[in-house]
C-alpha cells in the first residue's frame, strides 16, 4: 500500500506541474480580467482600494504553483487509495485501463456533476457574505455525488448475473443520474453574477477550470497506470 500511495502522489505531483503551466497560460489572464472588473465596480461605488495582503505577482506564480502542486499530490494519493479499493473488486482490467476508468468516474463524480450545479466562478463573482454557505453547498453536492456513485455501483453489481455486464452498467448509470438529479433539484441554486459581468469571461474561466481538472485526472491515471504496469512487467521477469 505504501508503494502504491507513493506512486499516486508522485503522479499527482507531475500532474500538478502540467496543470500549473495550463493555468498560468490560459487561466491567469481570465483572473486578471475579473479582478479588473471588480476594481472598476469598486471605483464606481467610490470604495477605497483594499490593500493587497499577497501581491498579485506572487499569487500568479509561486502561489498558483504551490496550490496546484499540493492539490495534485493530494489527488494522486486519494486516487491510489481508490484504485487499491476498486481494482480487483469492482474493476477487473489491466492497471492502466483500470486507472483510466477510475479517473473518468472520479472526474464525473467529483468535479463534473457538482460543477453543473455549482460551477466555478472567477473573482468578483459571489458575495463575500455567502462564501461560507456556497462552500458548504458545493462540498455537500460532492458528498451527494459520491454517495450516489457508491449506491449506483452496488446496484449495478447486483444486476450483473441477471442482465450482463453492460446492462448492469447502464442500470448503475441510471441510478446515479436519478439520485444526483434529485440532489441537484433539492439543493438551493446560487446565482451571484454581477450585472454587466462579461459572459465570455465567465465561460472561459469555467472552461479553463474544467481543463485543469481534466489534466489532473488524466495525467494521474496515465502515469499511475503506466508505473504499475512497468512494475508488473519487472516482477514477471
Amino acid at each position: 500500500m505504501g508503494s502504491l500511495l507513493l506512486r499516486g502522489m508522485l503522479a499527482g505531483l507531475l500532474a500538478g506541474f502540467i496543470a500549473f503551466g495550463f493555468a498560468k497560460v490560459f487561466g491567469e489572464p481570465q483572473v486578471d480580467r475579473a479582478i479588473g472588473f471588480e476594481e472598476q465596480l469598486a471605483k464606481a461605488r467610490g470604495e477605497a482600494e483594499e490593500p493587497e495582503i499577497v501581491s498579485r505577482a506572487v499569487q500568479a506564480s509561486i502561489g498558483l504553483f504551490t496550490g496546484v502542486a499540493v492539490v495534485g499530490t493530494a489527488m494522486g494519493g486519494l486516487f491510489a487509495l481508490a484504485f487499491a479499493f476498486l481494482n480487483g473488486r469492482v474493476i477487473h482490467q489491466s492497471p492502466r485501463t483500470a486507472a483510466i476508468i477510475i479517473a473518468a468516474i472520479g472526474f464525473v463524480a467529483v468535479y463534473l456533476v457538482p460543477g453543473l450545479k455549482y460551477p466555478a466562478n472567477p473573482p468578483s463573482v459571489g458575495s463575500p457574505e455567502t462564501i461560507g454557505l456556497r462552500t458548504q453547498l458545493y462540498f455537500g453536492m460532492i458528498v451527494f455525488s459520491l454517495a450516489a456513485l457508491a449506491i449506483a455501483i452496488s446496484a449495478g453489481r447486483q444486476f450483473v448475473a441477471s442482465y450482463g455486464t453492460w446492462n448492469a452498467i447502464l442500470i448503475g448509470a441510471g441510478v446515479y443520474i436519478v439520485l444526483t438529479s434529485i440532489a441537484g433539484y433539492m439543493l438551493p441554486p446560487i446565482n451571484e453574477v454581477p450585472d454587466g459581468f462579461p459572459a465570455d469571461l465567465l465561460w472561459k474561466f469555467r472552461i479553463v477550470s474544467a481543463g485543469i481538472q481534466g489534466i489532473l485526472w488524466t495525467i494521474i491515471a496515465l502515469v499511475f497506470g503506466a508505473s504499475l504496469e512497468r512494475r508488473q512487467a519487472g516482477e514477471a521477469h
